[in-house]
């Protein structure tokens, strides 16, 4: 699962030390699937229980389960313990709360995928909080799907910057979505509209979108990618960030056409899908230094609004 390093103009934890937090993360995200996972695996059978058993031995292997449902949770000393080198006390905003398992999950397939779901508020919260700051991030995001993709489809050494504005000159700039992997930064824009639409791109300021019959004209989304290229390859150029930056159309349920493609952008759609996302599933490098150096290069010109949690929590 992909870490969400930034979102937006919210206040991140990953900003205050990118050396540090991606690895904590891994630990922390596999600690809990190992706790999960064995609670799942030792949950009581339902449906055929040997009533000759009787209920002392109904008893006990509830006990063990709930015994076992202990180790799905973060404790807190346990938390307290494992930032003591970082000198902070971030126990309460860094719990990873995961209910009691679902009884229909039958397969450990459903129980990543609710596990993964659990997390994504988890990711969400350290992309928006910190000890001492708090943004309040839009509700939509945790119903987006381009976002739950990013985080859920790829690899935990896969940083996002999801739609993050960056202050360049005192002025803010929106940018498009950028995933740093271990080996490269990409920068993508979705082009996903209905299933089988096709995008005809051009050097102009519009594109054509085709629907059966029906076409119409969008806005050249080479326009804001070009942009968000710039900036990434501008800030790595500054700081000698030997990264290569890529740029990419995604279009997983279309197809895009463009007669002469300008070079240097990669248009992926369902013709070469399948391949693209298996290469990029498929590297298997850790954390590097210079991945998390460039990390560390576009944060710090990344706009943040929070408010403190002390002013905060006077106000509520």
């Amino acid at each position: 699962m992909a870490q969400l390093i930034k979102l937006h103009d919210y206040v991140s934890r990953y900003q205050q030390d990118i050396f540090v937090y991606p690895s904590r993360y891994v630990r922390l995200k596999q600690k809990q699937w190992q706790g999960l996972k064995m609670a799942w695996e030792n949950e009581p059978p339902s449906g055929n229980e040997n009533i000759l058993s009787g209920m002392n031995q109904a008893g006990k292997k509830k006990q063990d389960f709930l015994q076992k449902m202990k180790k799905v949770f973060i404790k807190r000393k346990e938390l307290e313990q494992e930032m003591e080198d970082l000198g902070k006390k971030e126990s309460e905003d860094e719990e990873l709360e995961v209910s009691e398992i679902p009884s229909n999950i039958q397969t450990e397939i459903e129980l990543k995928q609710y596990y993964l779901d659990r997390l994504l508020p988890f990711q969400l919260k350290w992309a928006s909080s910190t000890l001492m700051e708090r943004s309040f991030p839009d509700q939509s995001f945790f119903r987006d799907g381009n976002l739950r993709y990013f985080l859920q489809r790829f690899p935990d050494t896969f940083l996002v910057m999801y739609k993050p504005v960056f202050l360049l000159r005192n002025a803010p700039v929106e940018g498009e979505s950028i995933l740093i992997t271990p080996t490269a930064a990409w920068c993508i824009t979705f082009l996903e509209d209905e299933t089988d639409a096709v995008y005809i791109g051009s050097k102009e300021h519009f594109w054509n979108k085709k629907t059966g019959n029906q076409e119409v004209k969008l806005l050249n989304p080479l326009l804001a990618l070009d942009r968000t290229e710039k900036i990434v390859q501008h800030l790595f150029n500054d700081l000698d960030i030997d990264m290569p930056v890529f740029k990419a159309i995604l279009s997983r349920n279309g197809y895009i056409d463009y007669s002469f493609p300008p070079y240097g952008i990669q248009f992926i759609d369902k013709r070469n899908y399948p391949e693209w996302f298996q290469s990029m599933r498929s590297l298997s490098s850790p954390l590097k230094h210079v991945q998390l150096k460039g990390a560390q290069a576009l944060l710090a010109h990344c706009l943040t609004t929070s408010v403190r949690r002390a002013e905060w929590r006077t106000d509520g």
